[in-house]
């Protein structure tokens, strides 16, 4: 379609009406995303009118921080340049979120290390600044996919990978970073005689056994979820039953009191990660919250409990 003379704008005339600057103006058209009506007699650019939407919608694009590629798409098919557009804005609203979780996670390991005492400085910027911003949960991962048992079926794994690994807060207090870094630095620590320590219910139950053992202490923990919030006392009754109950089949046994007896000897002498439990309710729990029940602390209460009715019952 011819353009006349009259109803064109020049470089300048376009920057100007656009507020931007005529290297603006170049640079967009040297790329292919303001097209030139025409070129002057003399080889100057012309611009018809509708150049000035065009221009105002890549900054309005720009302006969103969407890349080039990104500003061409919905520019090029305008068919799908609503679809395009949603996609493109909801990519970047992804990157915006990572880019303030990042932010935030300084923040709070900056007032971490200011608020401690000087001579434990250097110290916490060692430990903080081992861990990613923002942090990953690899290391986390990586640790307790050794400490299961080898073969475990993949739905059992992730199943208990969900619930074992805690997941970074976006907005996280001081107090969220040091635990998170204890737990990275807890995780990848070397084992002293280059093993991890398992429970002897691994090799006993088997790969399958220990998926099946793992499902009901879930469903245990589950239970006794309620009391835990309560901060009720550990006692007998169905969460110890569904507890008991998954250790006998893992062990191919019946729930008598004799070996109600003997799994509180086997789990008293297990290897014991108490203290990832604790550092993981204090990632878990909102600043000045109640700490949020984890499956250690489920399982120290059902431990618990269960030494109680040996007791009770002896």
């Amino acid at each position: 379609m011819s353009t006349s003379h009259e109803a064109s704008w020049s470089i300048g005339e376009l920057a100007e009406r656009a507020g931007v600057t005529v290297k603006s103006v170049r640079f967009y058209s040297d790329l292919g995303l303001l097209p030139e009506a025409f070129r002057s007699g003399g080889g100057h650019r012309r611009y018809a009118p509708g150049a000035l939407e065009r221009l105002r919608l890549i900054r309005s694009l720009r302006a969103l921080d969407l890349p080039l590629p990104e500003v061409r798409r919905v520019l090029e098919d305008e068919e799908a340049a609503g679809r395009v557009l949603e996609d493109a804005v909801a990519g970047r609203l992804r990157e915006l979120g990572d880019e303030l979780k990042t932010l935030r996670w300084r923040e709070a390991a900056l007032r971490l290390v200011r608020e401690c005492p000087p001579a434990q400085r250097a110290d916490r910027l060692r430990l903080i600044g081992a861990v990613s911003t923002p942090p990953s949960t690899a290391p986390l991962v990586r640790f307790w996919r050794a400490w299961l048992p080898p073969r475990m079926p993949a739905p059992a794994t992730a199943a208990f990978l969900e619930v074992a690994v805690p997941q970074p807060p976006d907005e996280p207090d001081p107090a969220q970073v040091l635990a998170f870094a204890e737990l990275h630095a807890m995780t990848t620590a070397p084992c002293p005689d280059g093993r991890q320590p398992q429970p002897e219910v691994h090799r006993v139950a088997g790969a399958r056994g220990a998926a099946a053992l793992y499902a009901g202490l879930a469903e245990a923990y589950g239970i006794a979820d309620p009391q835990l919030r309560r901060a009720r006392e550990p006692c007998p009754g169905e969460a110890l039953d569904a507890y008991v109950a998954a250790y006998a089949d893992a062990y191919a046994g019946r729930d008598t009191r004799g070996f109600r007896r003997l799994l509180a000897a086997r789990l008293a002498t297990g290897p014991r990660l108490d203290r990832y439990w604790e550092l993981t309710a204090v990632v878990l729990t909102p600043p000045g919250g109640r700490p949020e029940p984890t499956p250690g602390s489920a399982d120290a209460w059902l431990r618990a409990a269960l030494e109680r009715d040996n007791a009770e019952a002896a």
